[in-house]
């Protein structure tokens, strides 16, 4: 890849959308100082998604620890929290990098986020730990949109794309890590008969006994060192600042905003509620109805500012309007692929964790390489036919999903989740470099973030759906087998209706027409996830056909 170098024709300088102002361009960066920031901030994108998906293995664990099985909804902010804080934290995050500098964001997000570590690590109580988290995640949601950012800086031309697609394949690469990581972490690190033996005891044998533990403990050494390594390679890299003071009001109620937008639309896939009397449903309009007006007061408020926290006008740009859509759209492909294929290995093939880590891992492994070769595509591609291309191949394999039966082979299941995958990556790396193109380098960081949290967005959208409906199904069928003493002998063959309902023939039967169901669930939320993707085509067509020039 080729550094940033500065272009002496004035002419040549992009404007930020909407704001009539000239960009300063990044002063040139040697090809090794590039490199190894990029590897660094590349870094600790991996951490960012490794921390996505590696404590959902650790919570059972953790539950049995600090609480008990009662207390499994509190226990659920644990993750719930985390993300929530992390997708609120990058706009502003962001913002912050475009005012006062990538590098200041991105280590000061690794600070936060060590600390968030220790805290949690070290945690005795339920309420200790979500409130770590929630530390965790302000660091944790910082780097993704820091990273792309300093990858946008650090390259042009032909060779931004390439970065960008590094930066987007080590994000899925940790989040594909994350349960393989947590497993060997609870399967492996045992320290506390070793601990007591060496005479450890009291709250520091608390602290470090139990393995979950170390599963927030591994980030500790691994940000020290980024910090370390991304300190001293980025001390002589200056980058331009735009030190407009922050449009704190506004900044104030975007994040009222996205975070009731973001708990309206999980609440809308929710069961009732224990101890509320009102319905998820009502519930979720009503913060959907606090989100549209949280962003209004947004605007009203930015329209005052000369830097405002959001600017409609980057909506008008075509490619980054475009761009926000499409990760909105595929994000809620993305989602569902995850979910639903991990729910047909469980429900449908009955498959365990080593086979969901088969089938899961292939869409992982094929979404990271997609990501990364997507930046080589775009090459010979250009944006608009790299992202048709990733679109096409992901609504191919959502429809031959649909096709799924209790017959279906674990290597067909992950052939086409792999398909998925390589698709949905191909999109990645378009989408990001079309918005920071279309904002210029003054908003670097802002369209960073804003593409980044609309696939968070369309992921949250995808995942309420397949919660409410696949939900309402089951609930149905359970409804119809338990309707009466013998409705269940309506569900399975003629021969087997003499027996009990505990009767273990009847029991394989009743399963077998479970799977069966189960796979037909499956079929209309495959088929609308591929609608969805099919959908995205239209504003991937107004992206850029190629690669601004260096």
């Amino acid at each position: 890849m080729v550094p940033f170098s500065i272009c002496s024709c004035k002419s040549a300088i992009p404007r930020v959308a909407g704001s009539g102002s000239l960009a300063a361009y990044t002063p040139p960066v040697k090809r090794g100082l590039a490199v190894l920031v990029l590897g660094v901030v590349g870094a600790g994108a991996f951490l960012s998604g490794l921390e996505l998906m590696i404590t959902a293995v650790a919570l059972p664990a953790i539950v049995v620890d600090l609480a008990d099985w009662t207390e499994l909804r509190a226990a659920s902010w644990i993750i719930n929290g985390y993300l929530l804080v992390s997708i609120v934290a990058m706009p502003l995050a962001g913002q912050l990098a475009d005012r006062h500098g990538v590098r200041r964001v991105f280590l000061g997000g690794l600070v936060i986020f060590a600390v968030g570590s220790v805290l949690a690590g070290r945690a005795t109580g339920l309420g200790d730990l979500v409130a770590a988290r929630l530390v965790q995640a302000v660091g944790g949601g910082s780097l993704v949109p820091a990273a792309t950012a300093a990858a946008s800086h650090l390259y042009a031309g032909a060779a931004r794309p390439r970065a960008l697609g590094a930066v987007g394949a080590l994000t899925f690469l940790g989040m594909a890590a994350g349960p393989f990581v947590g497993a060997w972490i609870m399967q492996s690190i045992h320290p506390a008969a070793a601990l007591a033996a060496a005479g450890v005891q009291g709250a520091l044998l608390d602290a470090l006994a139990a393995p979950w533990r170390y599963v927030f403990y591994l980030n500790v050494p691994i940000g020290i060192a980024l910090l370390a390594v991304g300190w001293a390679a980025t001390a002589g890299w200056s980058l331009p600042r735009h030190p407009s003071r922050l449009d704190l009001r506004g900044a104030v109620a975007a994040s009222i905003g996205l975070a009731a937008l973001l708990l309206g639309i999980t609440l809308a896939g929710s069961e009732p509620i224990a101890g509320l009397s009102v319905a998820p449903a009502v519930l979720s309009a009503g913060l959907v109805i606090v989100a549209t007006l949280a962003f209004a007061i947004t605007v009203a408020i930015g329209r005052r500012r000369a830097a405002p926290f959001v600017d409609p006008a980057w909506f008008r740009a075509p490619a980054f309007a475009s761009a926000t859509l499409v990760s909105v759209l595929t994000g809620y492909g993305f989602a569902t692929a995850i979910i639903g294929g991990a729910v047909f290995v469980d429900r449908v093939l009955y498959g365990g964790p080593d086979v969901q880590r088969v089938a899961l891992g292939a869409l992982a492994a094929a979404t990271a390489f997609g990501a990364l070769g997507s930046g080589f595509v775009l090459r010979a591609l250009g944006l608009r036919r790299t992202t048709l291309l990733g679109l096409g191949a992901a609504t191919l394999a959502l429809v031959r999903m649909a096709g799924w039966t209790p017959d279906t082979s674990l290597a067909e299941v992950a052939t086409w989740l792999a398909l998925f995958g390589l698709g949905f990556g191909l999109t990645v790396t378009p989408r990001s470099t079309a918005a920071v193109e279309a904002l210029g380098q003054q908003a670097y960081g802002v369209a960073s973030a804003a593409v980044t949290v609309a696939r968070m967005l369309g992921m949250a959208l995808g995942l309420a759906a397949l919660t409410a409906f696949g939900s309402t199904i089951i609930d149905q069928l359970w409804a119809a087998i338990l309707a009466t003493p013998e409705a269940y002998k309506a569900f399975i063959p003629e021969s087997l209706r003499d027996r009990a309902f505990n009767d273990g023939l009847v029991v394989q039967a009743l399963e077998e027409w479970a799977s069966g169901e189960a796979a037909r669930i499956l079929v209309g939320v495959f088929l609308v996830a591929a609608a969805v993707m099919a959908i995205a085509v239209v504003p991937a067509l107004r992206l850029e056909r190629r690669v601004a020039p260096a």
